[in-house]
């Protein structure tokens, strides 16, 4: 019988010394009384190992947020990614799939703005309805106010088809390091078009919440706009904000953002990129405090997230490439949750991992194929090293 014993408790707890030292003394001849007595003593024991095994193997699952963000798939992908949800996201701690729809999707508002080839509303079904088996919410991701382009040609959607929306970018569009082209906040006609399709993918996915992107804007208040000319960049920004905002809580949507250009570059140290140097940060101090921040910091960790949090935002720490960012992040939002009051911990919501890169080229590298380069390999290690399959 207690042999039995402890392979049930050596299974939960996981401390084969205690186990040891039990047996012995039970096999030295101790009497049925005592051994009882043991065994309620090995089972407390075995209960408080418990949180520490499962969280060395699987520490994501302490948080109530475990997220994975990736690029929707082409049609032609379809059931590749439905059987990567069935197969492997489904053995993970993910409990939420951040999908990058953008113009992937057969908008029915404004077709004009539909990718060539993307996604029907009966394929978009498809993918909430595998996710749902196993309780992982989709949360559809389309990029708001910036990255309407990619580099200085490769323009997006929107402003190929109403280039009256752009934000003029003036000489910057000459700059060898031009990012990403912006519409302007202030176009009286642009909402009536990006809110259609916030709506649209809303209700295509059941969703709960999306999420408007909103990093990296680096035109905006331009001097060749005369709308936005002259005004404040912290303002203009915190306005598009919280005009999205209220937009999506009249039906109780939640909404989601990057928290780049909350952030002082300067102060922080963090740079132009995943923090702000064009005079944005201080909008931190004017959106609403409904907004839920997804904080990337992917070479770095530096403690970002605890000052969302203490600024009165639900926050997710976001990884990219680097494992051992992404470990600390990890250790990091349950440390901070173990030692914050619950106003403060509640807010600490979980984490996030981020891969910059097509499903097609994941699936590929993941399944231990040829990797795109560097960069994806080291995420796609970096999402394998927090969100570990559960051992068969």
């Amino acid at each position: 019988m207690f042999r039995a014993s402890s392979k049930l408790f050596k299974f939960i707890g996981g401390n084969e010394n205690i186990i040891k030292k039990l047996t012995n003394k039970y096999n030295a001849g101790i009497n049925m009384k005592k051994y009882f007595w043991l065994m309620r003593k090995l089972l407390v024991a075995a209960l408080l190992l418990l949180p520490l095994s499962t969280w060395a193997v699987t520490g994501a699952e302490q948080l109530p947020v475990r997220s994975f963000a990736i690029g929707s798939p082409t049609p032609d992908k379809l059931d590749d990614f439905l059987r990567f949800i069935d197969e492997d996201l489904s053995k993970t701690a993910v409990n939420q799939l951040f999908l990058r729809i953008n113009y992937n999707y057969q908008f029915k508002s404004h077709p004009e703005l539909a990718d060539k080839n993307a996604l029907s509303e009966q394929q978009v079904k498809s993918l909430v309805n595998t996710a749902a088996k196993y309780n992982i919410e989709i949360i559809p991701i389309i990029n708001l106010l910036g990255h309407q382009s990619w580099k200085q040609d490769n323009i997006r959607s929107l402003l190929t088809v109403y280039p009256e929306f752009e934000e003029p970018p003036g000489k910057k569009l000459l700059d060898k390091d031009f990012y990403t082209r912006a519409y302007c906040p202030n176009h009286p006609e642009v909402h009536d078009v990006v809110f259609a399709l916030v709506d649209e993918l809303v209700e295509a996915f059941g969703a709960k919440g999306v999420h408007v992107g909103m990093d990296e804007v680096f035109i905006l208040g331009e001097e060749g706009c005369s709308r936005c000319k002259g005004k404040d960049k912290a303002e203009l920004f915190a306005s598009e904000v919280n005009r999205i905002q209220a937009h999506l809580a009249k039906n109780k949507i939640a909404m989601y953002i990057w928290g780049d250009r909350l952030l002082d570059g300067n102060i922080t140290g963090i740079g132009k990129w995943a923090a702000s140097k064009n005079d944005t940060y201080r909008a931190i101090d004017l959106i609403s405090k409904e907004v839920i921040i997804c904080d990337w910091q992917y070479k770095f960790a530096p403690p970002t997230p605890g000052y969302f949090a203490v600024k009165g935002f639900n926050v997710i720490s976001a990884s990219y490439q680097v494992p051992s960012v992404a470990k600390f992040q990890l250790n990091n939002m349950i440390g901070m949750r173990a030692n914050s009051r619950d106003t403060i911990k509640n807010r600490l919501q979980g984490i996030m991992h981020t891969y910059w890169g097509s499903f097609e080229s994941f699936y590929q590298c993941y399944q231990g194929k040829a990797c795109e380069n560097e960069v994806k390999a080291g995420a796609v290690k970096t999402f394998i090293s927090i969100y570990p399959k559960e051992k068969s």
